[in-house]
């Protein structure tokens, strides 16, 4: 239930995961990078009704981010970020190994979550890598 303050309604993680069917990873990861612009109160991301009307009415974002993809992927692989138990039941797909890298890093705890990577073309289960031995294999000064 969002939080109104005199005219201010503020939506919290919880909000907008509800309303809006997108994992509370993504959301998370949105207000990190900016592409919400929200604010963190203590451990707790808010976004304000503006913030998710910039959102929605911005040009998308999304040729670009496919253009880099591209280029820096030439396995042709895919990743998801899944979480391993109860306690994380969200899931992130990202395209490249830095995407992963860098949001695995924003982790509190790496040991609940697990990296899929998955072939492009046939849509296989190429691997199942725990999060930090993904860090160690593909992390940063290494190829992405």
């Amino acid at each position: 239930m969002p939080k109104q303050i005199g005219n201010l309604i503020l939506y919290s993680i919880d909000d907008l995961h509800e309303k809006l069917g997108i994992s509370k990873l993504t959301l998370r990861s949105y207000c990190r990078t900016g592409r919400i612009r929200g604010r963190k109160l203590g451990v707790s991301w808010y976004v304000t009704e503006e913030s998710l009307q910039e959102y929605f009415n911005a040009p998308e974002r999304r040729p670009r981010v496919v253009e880099r993809a591209n280029k820096s992927n030439t396995h042709n692989y895919r990743y998801i970020i899944q979480g391993i138990n109860d306690l994380v039941s969200e899931t992130e797909e990202c395209e490249t190994r830095s995407e992963v890298i860098e949001l695995l890093q924003k982790q509190a705890i790496l040991s609940l979550f697990q990296v899929k990577v998955i072939e492009r073309n046939s849509k296989e289960v190429v691997q199942i890598v725990k999060a930090r031995d993904f860090i160690e294999q593909h992390g940063v000064g290494k190829d992405s």
